[in-house]
């Protein structure tokens, strides 16, 4: 019998509160919605002074620009946690945000009521 714990078997080691510093909420200036997408920056060297979670992310995003639901989705992390830790990212300047593209149409009732009802003969 193996005294080994694995990560997937007792979930992480470290709370999200102990990973965001206490904090909540990210800062009032920084506010992201799900579909905001993020992208980094040039890599100046800051980068190098990063804890592990923060670290982590900028690597997801260094991959390909993403949503913020992605990349929390990507990184097992609760998405509180990961909209403090990309506004400490904003912050520094390693990431860059950028509003969810608007679709028009979609408000179409129309549109909408066709919807509903395909759904229902799901």
């Amino acid at each position: 019998m193996s005294d080994t714990w694995y990560e997937d078997e007792t979930g992480p080691m470290v709370r999200p509160y102990t990973v965001t510093r206490g904090r909540t909420r990210p800062a009032a200036e920084h506010s992201f919605d799900l579909m905001s997408r993020i992208s980094a920056t040039a890599a100046d060297g800051t980068e190098s002074r990063l804890d592990h979670a923060r670290s982590s992310l900028l690597e997801l995003v260094r991959r390909a620009p993403r949503p913020v639901a992605e990349i929390a989705a990507d990184a097992d992390l609760p998405l509180t946690v990961v909209r403090v830790l990309l506004a400490d990212l904003a912050e520094a300047g390693l990431i860059t945000v950028s509003a969810p593209a608007v679709r028009t149409g979609l408000e179409d009732p129309d549109l909408l009521r066709d919807i509903v009802h395909a759904l229902r003969r799901l």
